[in-house]
């Protein structure tokens, strides 16, 4: 079961979560349980997690309400390292059957929603998902009992994309990380789901955030960005300072148990039976769930086309298709079968004989000797998956192939694609006569090609397995939460003002030094002015409550003031010219004595030839965004977004970051600077930080110290973004 028998306490653990537990349990008596064990899956992807404890948190996959039955059932499944999770079949119906299955797994492969045509069907779509969350909170509630700190908890599939916000809500220190085993959309069509903000804001509650392939990360990223309004980075997903990780981490198989199983005498006597069976034809073969997204009857109709085209190989080939039944009592499903039977029955009257048909078509599943046993035979694979989150049976047959050769035919829409690309041939499953073609190259393609394609695929399924996936994910959270724990701690991240201290020592000083900030410090912000559509921005000033206690301080002769400000100087003219304080405005190069006129601190940033191309962009995107304005500075320009619709506003300033930061008009001489609601570029190395030196040099020269500063207090939102480095030297 993917860990050893015996405890070791030295063992870190790791709590699988998932929607279905690796065994099936099936009730033999009142206290008599017996359970078939999975050899697949995620079984075999956690038996390469040397270094851990596996414990599985699941449903056993039968309803279970009396004392008796959980408590005999909880008894043997310990014994299999798993631990139960008890649904009636109200929440089994409502959100397994309902949520799951008919909102979130449609939604994922872009079959889109059920149509809300009745109010009925609105309120059980609401119920599903208050169930859902429901189930949600029962599974976390067996987490935490069972938790112990330095536990790692991974979450798997969309079954459970509300528990990493309720696991976080009892233990903020918990290590938790999520995997998605199915694609996950274009955030276009993830946008249509009535309660997309809050599952996505549950799921980015976990450290780290997996899936099969880029554009399926991609997809997530650029949901939070549009939907949410957060920041995507490189690394994830930014909100208010966490950052979620979101990285691929495409699923393997257990290749050597494949590689193994061919040399076993039972797949052995299949192999013997089958090439028989198939004398003097080839074999394509097709394994697939009967479902809406494998493209069965996509397959069916290429194939059918192929004989169209070549009816020479009408007695030389046959298509194996293994249709494994699936949701049989949906309607939709059992239309897709009689569809499929059809089409089969269509194709094998057009192109059969007495004595053989093209298509043999089985609406079962196989054991796995004879699943290997024909793998080892097929002559070409054909998928066409329409929408798959890895699919696995690409990988399998692969595995398998070490003698044949044989060809992969594998649709771009499946994950896998993006894996096994080099070695396969890529087809469209909606391009009918695309894939028929390819069917007919695969069988034609020479001995030679058909070698270097198997060894680019064979060389991948072997060395990305499914116990590298694992230790990969879980080696990465690890990582995920040590790299935040150390972000924590980093020397931006200032801790609080030590109110009584700073008064104490305030009182006791008798030559002080205070450098505060202006705006979102010393502001009141005035609600804007819309006139004609027009907006109207009343601009800052001072807070009303500190009007009496600046002059206060400002007035007494043993503390120097400097308002340090990025607003231009006619502002800060305005709110400050009858206080006794220094003024530094636009970021310091300009700097006002408290009874003197303006003079330039630093006048090599004084060039501005960059303002034209760089205002023509912010001028496009001020057009584009209602209530957003452009302000011209003397020494830089700002794009304001502040009155504008958050959402659209934020989404609009990472467009303009790009074409800033990578465009024709990117430039050395200038620095771009991303605000909570503006967008600034001005000349390279005009902060805050690197102004004060000189401006505390200037205050020093201008007034006479008889003894040196002894208390210092810098009160600013710039704090987290520069350093203020404050010499003797500066002060005396």
């Amino acid at each position: 079961m993917g860990c050893e028998k015996e405890e070791n306490p030295y063992k870190q653990r790791l709590l699988v979560v998932a929607n279905r537990l690796p065994v099936s349990a099936v009730r033999m008596g009142d206290d008599n349980w017996k359970l078939n064990i999975s050899a697949g899956g995620l079984v075999s992807s956690l038996l390469g997690l040397k270094g851990f404890e596996v414990k599985w948190i699941g449903w056993a996959g039968v309803s279970v309400t009396d004392e008796v039955g959980q408590k005999s059932l909880t008894k043997s499944l310990a014994k299999e390292r798993c631990i139960p999770v008890f649904l009636d079949e109200e929440t089994i119906d409502q959100y397994y059957n309902g949520y799951c299955n008919k909102i979130l797994w449609p939604m994922l492969h872009y079959l889109g929603l059920p149509q809300e045509d009745r109010l009925s069907t609105t309120q059980s779509t609401q119920s599903q998902f208050d169930m859902y969350k429901k189930a949600n909170r029962m599974f976390a509630d067996v987490v935490n009992k069972h938790y112990q700190q330095g536990d790692i908890v991974w979450c798997h599939d969309y079954h459970l994309m509300f528990l990493p916000q309720v696991l976080k809500e009892f233990n903020t220190q918990m290590t938790v990380g999520w995997f998605l085993h199915t694609p996950f959309p274009s955030s276009e069509i993830h946008r249509t789901l009535p309660t997309r903000s809050e599952l996505l804001r549950s799921v980015l509650a976990a450290d780290i955030v997996g899936f099969h392939t880029y554009d399926y990360a991609r997809h997530f990223v650029s949901a939070c960005t549009k939907i949410l309004g957060l920041e995507g980075t490189p690394e994830g997903v930014e909100d208010q300072g966490k950052l979620t990780r979101v990285a691929t981490f495409p699923i393997g198989i257990d290749a050597s148990r494949f590689i193994r199983a061919l040399d076993l005498p039972e797949v052995q006597e299949y192999i013997t039976d089958f090439r028989e069976r198939f004398a003097g034809r080839k074999l394509i073969l097709g394994v697939d769930r009967l479902d809406m997204i494998k493209g069965i009857p996509q397959k069916l109709l290429a194939f059918e086309k192929f004989l169209e085209e070549n009816p020479d190989w009408c007695s030389k080939v046959v298509l194996l298709q293994i249709a494994v039944p699936t949701r049989t009592d949906v309607p939709e499903y059992q239309k897709l079968k009689s569809k499929v039977h059809e089409i089969v029955g269509r194709v094998n009257g057009r192109f059969g004989t007495l004595t053989s048909v093209p298509i043999h078509h089985l609406d079962r599943s196989l054991d796995f000797h004879a699943l290997c046993g024909l793998y080892a035979l097929t002559d070409v694979a054909l998928v066409t998956s329409l929408r798959d989150g890895m699919n696995l049976v690409s990988y399998e047959f692969v595995a398998c192939q070490a003698l044949k050769k044989g060809v992969l035919i594998l649709s771009e829409f499946a994950g896998a694609a993006q894996s096994l690309g080099a070695g396969a041939i890529l087809v469209n499953p909606w391009n009918i006569p695309e894939v028929a073609s390819a069917i007919s190259y695969a069988l034609n393609m020479p001995s030679e090609e058909r070698e270097k394609r198997h060894q680019l695929n064979f060389m991948h399924v072997t060395t990305h397995t499914a116990q590298e996936w694992a230790k990969m994910f879980v080696s990465e959270l690890d990582e995920t939460v040590v790299e935040a724990q150390l972000r924590a701690t980093q020397l931006w991240a200032q801790p609080s003002l030590p109110v009584n201290v700073a008064i104490e020592q305030y009182v006791k000083s008798d030559n002080r030094l205070l450098i505060l900030g202006f705006n979102g410090t010393l502001t009141s912000i005035e609600n804007p002015i819309i006139i004609d559509d027009q907006i109207i921005d009343l601009g800052l000033s001072l807070h009303p409550d500190l009007h009496e206690p600046l002059r206060r301080i400002s007035s007494d002769p043993n503390t120097t003031v400097v308002v340090l400000s990025g607003s231009e100087k006619h502002v800060l003219d305005e709110i400050f010219g009858g206080y006794n304080m220094w003024l530094a405005a636009e970021n310091g190069i300009f700097l006002r004595h408290p009874t003197g006129d303006w003079m330039t601190m630093m006048p090599e940033f004084l060039g501005m030839e960059w303002v034209g191309s760089i205002k023509h962009i912010l001028e496009y995107f001020t057009k584009r965004t209602h209530y957003s304005f452009l302000e011209q500075r003397e020494t830089s320009l700002i794009w304001n977004y502040q009155f504008a619709e958050a959402k659209f506003a934020r989404h609009q300033a990472k467009d303009m970051l790009l074409h800033l930061w990578e465009g024709q008009v990117c430039s050395p001489t200038v620095d771009v600077y991303h605000g909570a609601q503006s967008v600034e570029v001005r000349a390279v190395g005009v902060t805050k930080g690197a102004s004060i030196d000189r401006i505390l040099a200037k205050i020093a020269y201008n007034k006479v110290m008889n003894a040196p500063i002894n208390y210092v207090l810098c009160v600013g939102h710039f704090l987290g973004k520069t350093s203020i480095h404050i010499s003797s030297q500066s002060l005396v």
